[in-house]
């Protein structure tokens, strides 16, 4: 049926709908030649922007290396200190690489790393079924086989890898905001703001061997896949290559991360709100639950069945989801009112089968290593106060708080936030306007004929991306340490609406404005003065960043080190905080009794009790606790005895003495159920060589910051 419409007419720069435009009356030569001419320009386009995507990875590359050499001077200090650098967790997971190494072969050090006694004292574990460190164990490998070792320290082998992963994440940001923008100028745009911005995206010129590091380079390349996925018209070959490329990004961030079913819940979620709203084709949303209920299960088998892994909420929800499918097949027929109610049950539905099928699995498998995470969750998010001792080390941790206003500031000095909420706030609108539009009933005749006249549209890709920026926005606000997720694809999200012709076709119609050389004008005159602001400013500040140079300093546990590598035997099983035992490890060797690797009930509870040795306890009682793990010497810090970093109620100490039900130390209110303890506390008391105390320990070594004492072997 024929239909007659309002025909739109531009202020003479556009030509009428009814007149023959130019291309219709050009001969067939003409046409041809200015398609093969567009051809080459795509072609030329599609080169330089590739020369300059991998040429801003590389110059990232460098960039984070050379301020990783001039913070700590790494080529000139010997390998213990550099060893210490590697703080934390960092050290922990980095002496896995060096003891595969110095195995006498590959499978000698395998077998080290599957029956491994010496992360935890009197016990046997699986390091590769505990830790994700199949990175490591790679690595190591790698370093084995190839003719490099006249060449290279394993050291730097190790993180120029981690830094050249830096260019595989900028690529990939760069690319996913090509992709949603059509032009690669928006790449370059997301690249420039996440090198200016670099507090706030990333860590890694610092922290180098974190899990994170690892695994975001991978989950950017999966973004920047799922973006390609999503795309219309795409060829069946270009489809099925494009999942094997999100299912490979989808495993090496699940092997690489052992907070991966997190993230990929967030991203379920974000499938899973598109999906209800129609907004995303469904065979394809489908695609990608069962992508990463596969990846994750892959990742299970390859850690020995890890128990966290197989209760997991994202393996629970992915199969809710689509068991609620199978029930409810005519979830998107109707109009308004009935697509909303069957949208509500579905919801629900989903929710609960999550809930019953994750208690179920959990209750089989009697799993409990994310208890703790739960308990935080709980805890921070107000429902109940708590004086779980782990929960409460995560609320105290500044990484896990609110994050800190003065963030948006540093963002907005780049003009990224300002972008950002900009185009957040376009992007939303017209998210909602095409959400209750698809819901009001999309396949009726009269409802076409409008949205043929809507100016406003979101693509799949646009959406997916919305959606996802939001939830990550949700997760870094609430918790400081997930921000590196949220403001790495913050540039991209802002580069994309800065340089997209949909957003400002949409602003320019609003005010009356539209015409296609206007757009395309604002479309690159924008990101193009963007871009010249940021060099203007930030340019001078990062030479001046390169050209400072520091050098690593910390006498004391070098000292520390060096002492235990020449006064304790290879078998000697040491006690102390989680954070200082991961470098012991790593420098000397040494058995531990506990480790920062905190995804274990079991570790848990053996952490606990080793902290007693800051708590109001009896020299007896800590004497039996640590013997009770094999402990030989025993590590304090003043750094942590007598804590000043935390306020009153958060300091390690305090911590351990509401756990205990005892009064804290200092000016301040107790809750009114607390006494007060009938020992001093071990930590100070120890140091006074009272008789009680000399009797079990023995002081070995002081030095301004770390105390060791020889455990007495009692009969």
């Amino acid at each position: 049926m024929t239909t007659v419409r309002q025909r739109r007419v531009g202020k003479g720069t556009e030509v009428a709908e009814d007149q023959p435009s130019e291309k219709n009356v050009k001969p067939d030569g003409k046409i041809l030649a200015d398609h093969t001419g567009r051809k080459l320009w795509n072609i030329l386009s599609i080169t330089v922007g590739g020369i300059v995507a991998i040429s801003l990875g590389l110059l990232t590359s460098v960039y984070v290396a050379t301020l990783h050499e001039n913070d700590l001077w790494f080529s000139n200090i010997k390998e213990v200190e550099r060893e210490i650098s590697f703080r934390t967790e960092c050290g922990l997971y980095y002496s896995y690489y060096k003891q595969m190494i110095q195995a006498a072969s590959i499978q000698q050090g395998l077998h080290g790393l599957v029956y491994d006694n010496k992360t935890e004292s009197v016990r046997t574990i699986n390091i590769l079924e505990r830790m994700n460190v199949y990175q490591e164990v790679f690595l190591s490998i790698l370093y084995r086989i190839l003719p490099i070792q006249q060449y290279l320290e394993p050291v730097y082998f190790y993180i120029y890898t981690l830094f050249g992963l830096q260019a595989v994440y900028v690529i990939a940001l760069y690319v996913t905001s090509w992709l949603l923008s059509g032009t690669w100028l928006s790449g370059l745009l997301a690249a420039c703001w996440y090198i200016t911005n670099r507090i706030d995206t990333t860590r890694v010129e610092f922290t180098i061997p974190l899990r994170e590091n690892w695994a975001l380079p991978f989950f950017a390349v999966q973004i920047a896949a799922i973006t390609y996925l999503l795309r219309t018209h795409l060829q069946p070959v270009q489809e099925r290559l494009t999942l094997m490329a999100v299912f490979i990004a989808t495993f090496l961030f699940s092997l690489t991360w052992q907070f991966n079913q997190f993230m990929m819940l967030i991203q379920a979620l974000a499938l899973f709100i598109l999906d209800c709203f129609d907004m995303l084709p469904t065979a394809k949303v489908t695609w990608l639950y069962i992508i990463q209920i596969s990846g994750l299960l892959l990742v299970c088998v390859l850690q020995f069945f890890n128990s966290m892994i197989l209760g997991s909420l994202l393996l629970s929800f992915n199969a809710s989801v689509l068991i609620a499918r199978t029930i409810q097949k005519n979830l998107k027929k109707g109009g308004l009112f009935n697509r909303l109610g069957k949208l509500i049950l579905h919801v629900l539905l989903v929710l609960c089968l999550t809930l019953l099928i994750n208690k179920f699995i959990k209750k089989i498998l009697n799993l409990e290593s994310d208890e703790h995470i739960f308990k935080f969750l709980k805890a921070k998010f107000g429902f109940g106060a708590t004086r779980d001792f782990d929960a409460n080390l995560y609320l105290c941790e500044e990484a896990f708080g609110l994050l800190p206003l003065n963030t948006f500031s540093r963002l907005s000095d780049t003009l990224l936030f300002y972008v950002y909420v900009f185009v957040l706030f376009l992007t939303t609108v017209a998210a909602v306007i095409v959400a209750f539009r698809n819901l009001s009933g999309s396949n009726q005749v009269q409802f076409i004929k409008k949205k043929e006249e809507c100016a406003i549209t979101l693509k799949p890709d646009a959406a997916y991306n919305l959606i996802h920026t939001v939830l990550f926005g949700c997760l870094a606000l609430s918790t400081m340490r997930m921000k590196y997720l949220w403001t790495s694809h913050m540039c991209v999200f802002a580069s994309f609406g800065l340089c997209s012709t949909e957003v400002w076709k949409l602003i320019l119609k609003c005010v009356h404005l539209h015409t296609s050389q206007r757009t395309h004008v604002i479309k690159y005159s924008m990101p193009i003065i963007t871009l010249l602001y940021i060099s203007y400013k930030f340019w001078p500040g990062i030479m001046d960043e390169l050209s400072e140079l520091r050098e690593f300093y910390d006498p004391d546990t070098v000292e520390l080190m060096n002492w235990i590598k020449s006064n304790t035997p290879n078998t000697a099983v040491f006690a102390g905080s989680m954070q200082l035992l991961a470098g012991v490890k790593l420098c000397t060797g040494r058995t531990l009794t506990n480790h920062p690797h905190y995804e274990d009930k079991n570790l848990r509870e053996r952490t606990k009790q080793i902290y007693q040795i800051y708590a109001k306890r009896s020299p007896e009682d800590v004497y039996r606790i640590l013997r009770s793990f094999g402990t030989d010497y025993v590590i304090l810090e003043d750094s942590i005895c007598y804590e000043r970093r935390h306020s009153r109620g958060c300091r390690l100490r305090d911590l351990l003495d509401i756990a205990n039900g005892h009064i804290m130390d200092g000016l301040g209110e107790n809750e009114p159920d607390l006494k007060t303890s009938l020992y001093p506390r071990f930590c100070e008391e120890i140091k006074k060589n009272l008789p009680s105390y000399t009797i079990h320990f023995t002081r070995v070594f002081q030095n301004k910051t770390f105390h060791v004492y020889k455990l007495a072997k009692h009969k």
